[in-house]
C-alpha cells in the first residue's frame, strides 16, 4: 500500500467513527483492540494489520467493498490529477461549530504525506480550546478575516494573506469577519520518528 492510501484508510476511519458518534473506545472494544491503537491508526502513526483493518471495518458495521470502493487508489506515478470539486470529501477534524472541512486531495510526496483540505469558518465561528496537529501547516486565507491564536500569539489574516507554522503549537481560528471565511489548508505530516 502506498503512503497516501493509508492516510485515506486512517482518515476514513476516523470519519466514519465519528460520523457514527462511536468514541475511540467503544471501536477499540468492539473491534477486541486497544484504545491506544485505534488512536494510533486513526492519526496515521502506525499500519494496521489486515486482521485488525477487517475487525475495525466490522465493528463500524460498515460493508468492506463499499468503504475500499471510495478509497482513491490513483498510481504514485500520475503527472496530473484532477479532483472535480464535487468530489471533495466532506468531514469532521474536531468537534467545533461552524467548521466545515472538505478533503481536495491526500497525496505522498517524497515520503511525506500531505492533506490539502478546504476550511469554511462560519460568521463568527471559532474553538473554544486550542488544538495541535502533527504537521506543519500552512494556510492561505481566500475570503474573509480570520484571526489566529498561535503559541498565544495572535495574528490577523485578511483575504490573500497565508500563515506557515508548526501545527504541534497549540492553536485556534476565529472568524473575525462580517461573512464567511474560506481557508485553503495544507498540511505536510512529521516523520513519526522525530
Amino acid at each position: 500500500m502506498t503512503e497516501d492510501i493509508i492516510i485515506q484508510i486512517s482518515n476514513k476511519i476516523k470519519e466514519k467513527r465519528k460520523a457514527k458518534g462511536i468514541t475511540i473506545q467503544e471501536l477499540a472494544d468492539r473491534a477486541e483492540v486497544s484504545k491506544g491503537l485505534i488512536s494510533q491508526i486513526e492519526n496515521n502513526r502506525t499500519v494496521p494489520s489486515l486482521l485488525v483493518l477487517i475487525n475495525i471495518i466490522k465493528a463500524l458495521r460498515l460493508d468492506m467493498n463499499e468503504f475500499f470502493n471510495e478509497i482513491d487508489q490513483q498510481t504514485q506515478s500520475a503527472k496530473v490529477i484532477i479532483k472535480q470539486k464535487a468530489a471533495y470529501q466532506e468531514f469532521e477534524k474536531e468537534p467545533a461549530k461552524g467548521f466545515i472541512y472538505k478533503r481536495v486531495l491526500t497525496k505522498n510526496v517524497k515520503n511525506f504525506p500531505v492533506d490539502i483540505v478546504l476550511l469554511e469558518l462560519k460568521k463568527g465561528a471559532h474553538r473554544s480550546q486550542t488544538v495541535k496537529t502533527d504537521a506543519y501547516e500552512y494556510k492561505y486565507i481566500i475570503k474573509g478575516t480570520v484571526e489566529y491564536l498561535i503559541d498565544n500569539e495572535k495574528y490577523v489574516l485578511e483575504e490573500g494573506d497565508s500563515l506557515f507554522f508548526d501545527g504541534r503549537l497549540g492553536h485556534k481560528p476565529r472568524n473575525i469577519g462580517p461573512d464567511n471565511a474560506q481557508i485553503l489548508v495544507v498540511y505536510f505530516f512529521l516523520d513519526n520518528d522525530k
